[in-house]
């Protein structure tokens, strides 16, 4: 799978969409053991999600993580600094596959990160150790790649046009584990493990909006793969957006894209 280059501007064209699963999963976290907690969000992006964090525990200490420069020049501009309630909102540059908490957390969250990440269920470990008893280990991930989304832009991809190309750049179909596998996971490590699945239904607006949504998150690997070649890059888009629009049709109130996600949280014990 190729690292993707991320766009800002691109990713917050739906962050309202994209935010509400994190607020689902937080919704679910109890309280830390903390009265000035410390937080980590791994894979924080821009940083308007982890804004989020700030809200909900006003007193903590939270860095958000990524390894994508442009999201966090995004972040440390619009988000970075002293919160209302005496706390702090930093971010900093980090690889999630070597990422080990270098202090006692209260907090360590995930929003929308891992399913890039090979191996990550093997990190949970090390993250489990860094928390402190009564300590929360939170993620959320997209559950949907055998969806039309997905299915569609792989086969295009293997093509015999596009797979000199694109043949392995797209994430697999194994780059999430299944809701048991990791309940047992979280559990043999431990934790008192909630693990529960959603459907939204988004309703999304505007020209082809289902290929503008992908276009913030799945497709970044290919577009970053045929960045070199724009005429290429954009026949492969038009490709893929034709099938999108058959299968994603449009109705008089917008465009339905259905997407499930995958929830965790994982309480260490005392």
């Amino acid at each position: 799978m190729t690292t993707p280059g991320w766009d800002p501007a691109q990713y917050l064209r739906h962050a309202g969409h994209r935010a509400r699963p994190f607020v689902d999963l937080l919704a679910r976290v109890p309280d830390l053991p903390s009265s000035r907690p410390r937080v980590a969000d791994l894979g924080c992006g821009p940083g308007n999600a982890t804004t989020l964090l700030a809200e909900r525990w006003p007193t903590a200490h939270i860095t958000g993580y990524d390894n994508s420069p442009a999201m966090l020049d995004k972040a440390h501009v619009d988000h970075e600094g002293p919160t209302n309630g005496g706390g702090r909102l930093d971010f900093a540059h980090a690889d999630v596959r070597t990422w080990t908490p270098g202090e006692p957390h209260d907090l360590i969250v995930s929003n929308a990160t891992l399913h890039w990440v090979p191996g990550h269920a093997d990190r949970f470990a090390d993250w489990i150790a860094g928390l402190r008893p009564g300590g929360t280990f939170a993620f959320q991930v997209p559950d949907n790649i055998d969806a039309p989304l997905h299915a569609l832009m792989r086969e295009l991809a293997a093509g015999p046009r596009w797979k000199p190309h694109l043949g392995d750049v797209l994430r697999s179909e194994d780059s999430v584990h299944t809701p048991g596998a990791y309940l047992d996971r979280l559990a043999r490590l431990g934790c008192a493990t909630d693990v529960w699945q959603t459907t939204y239904q988004h309703v999304l607006t505007g020209e082809d909006p289902v290929l503008d949504w992908v276009k913030g998150t799945g497709l970044r690997p290919a577009l970053t793969a045929l960045a070199g070649d724009p005429e290429a890059r954009d026949a492969f888009v038009a490709e893929y957006r034709d099938l999108l629009r058959a299968a994603y049709p449009s109705a008089p109130y917008g465009t339905v894209l259905p997407f499930r996600r995958l929830f965790a949280v994982a309480v260490k014990g005392e």
